[in-house]
């Protein structure tokens, strides 16, 4: 098939587990044989220069200063997507020549790279104040994955979307989304898609429970994960250099969490957990703050460092290499989360051979299984207690990594192709 997908969140300057997602998505269905044709929606108009067009996707669309620039943005974006409602947007190739070399993040694999100019931002504001899909086009696409829930759709296409789960309606005060526009683009998502993909039972569930969706067409695939490409060939020595010349400890010496800064990450109680357990050995956060962060960067930046030997270290967001590397040296990740979709820093953790100590809620039971510690991400005793079992009990450490290793490879490329063959062959 002409496969279709999205770049909305592959095209964030951040990493994200929805762009994880896609690029996995890509790399799968190009590998089973399927053209894969992934569509940008820069603000960038489309130029007779091609080489322009490659550059305007390596450079991103970037910040817009000035409130009458962002206004003026703004409405042009609108009378973009506006326009797809009435007849669909034509999305313009962009051909990657090898001349501009793509940021890493960009470099899906595919067949061809499209933009149909404000897509994604435009068509957002217009279903706000509409309710109306937007409609693009690229020529001959069989089906078009939309790898988040977006209201973009492709006539003469079957439109496959994916919702990873639905935490804005289920824990409402952890995110920022408009909880009316978002239930209502749900629910029109559940109601006209040609099918909807989901990455766990607990996401599969709350989509047929909450928005009615029929159960034949909801089908959870789980998730792949890129983390072992990007640690690439490094070797356990230079990971102990790395280590020692980042945070001056050493191999397994330190506890980490790693995800955005944000409500449902349940940052507080595990500080307040390791500081409680009196651990030796630091915890390093990273992440960059997001919606809703400020009490929990407040928290970060007075305990780091309080007592002069650094047992909370925030380093912030940190590209894809070095995160895999500060995995792979971890005495264990720490990931207490309040409700995942998925949960991709468990998974990748243990794909990486690090402990995990993660939630009983939500997906993580199932991404997990066995071969890690869940507890009640409410219960701070219980996280603390958990910090302090794994730190003092090497042999449980050893037997963690071992169980992760296996059961991470339930989730791997391999597997998770053979997943998305399956469905293919159904919907085709």
């Amino acid at each position: 098939m002409k496969i279709a997908v999205d770049a909305f969140n592959i095209a964030l300057p951040h990493g994200t587990g929805v762009a994880t997602y896609g690029r996995s998505l890509a790399s799968a269905a190009s590998r089973l044989g399927h053209d894969i044709h992934v569509l940008f929606g820069s603000r960038r108009a489309h130029s007779r220069v091609s080489l322009l067009n490659e550059i305007a996707l390596a450079e991103g669309d970037g910040e817009i200063k000035g409130k009458r620039a962002s206004q003026l943005a703004s409405a042009s974006a609108f009378l973009s997507a506006a326009r797809g409602v009435v007849r669909p947007l034509k999305a313009m190739p962009v051909p990657v020549s090898g001349q501009v070399l793509l940021p890493q993040r960009l470099q899906v694999q595919a067949a061809q790279y499209w933009n149909a100019q404000n897509l994604y931002g435009g068509s957002d504001q217009v279903f706000r104040a509409t309710g109306q899909f937007t409609g693009v086009a690229v020529e001959g696409v069989d089906l078009a994955h939309w790898t988040y829930p977006l209201p973009v759709r492709m006539p003469g296409a079957r439109n496959v979307y994916t919702l990873h789960d639905l935490v804005p309606l289920r824990l409402p005060y952890t995110t920022a989304d408009r909880k009316r526009a978002y239930y209502r683009l749900c629910r029109r998502i559940a109601d006209e898609a040609d099918h909807i993909l989901t990455v766990s039972e607990a996401s599969r569930r709350d989509i047929i429970e909450i928005l009615g969706a029929s159960e034949d067409r909801v089908t959870n695939l789980y998730q792949a994960s890129d983390i072992g490409t990007a640690l690439g060939t490094v070797d356990e020595a230079f990971i102990t250099r790395y280590v020692e010349g980042l945070l001056g400890v050493g191999l397994r010496e330190y506890f980490l969490f790693f995800g955005a800064i944000e409500p449902k990450k349940n940052v507080a109680r595990l500080v307040e957990a390791y500081l409680a357990s009196s651990v030796q050995s630091p915890l390093v956060i990273v992440g960059g703050p997001g919606w809703g962060s400020e009490q929990d960067v407040k928290l970060l930046k007075s305990l780091a460092g309080l007592d002069g030997r650094k047992r909370i270290v925030w380093l912030g967001y940190l590209p894809r290499d070095m995160l895999a590397m500060l995995i792979a040296g971890a005495r264990a990740t720490v990931f207490p989360s309040l409700y995942e979709g998925f949960g991709l820093p468990a998974l990748e953790s243990m794909a990486l051979g690090t402990p995990i100590i993660t939630s009983n809620v939500s997906s993580l039971p199932e991404v997990v299984g066995e071969a890690g510690v869940l507890v009640d991400p409410y219960d701070v005793r219980a996280i603390a207690q958990a910090i302090i079992a794994m730190d003092s009990d090497e042999a449980a450490r050893i037997d963690f990594a071992r169980r992760g290793l296996v059961q991470a490879a339930r989730f791997d490329s391999t597997a998770y192709a053979q997943r998305l063959s399956g469905f293919y062959a159904k919907i085709a």
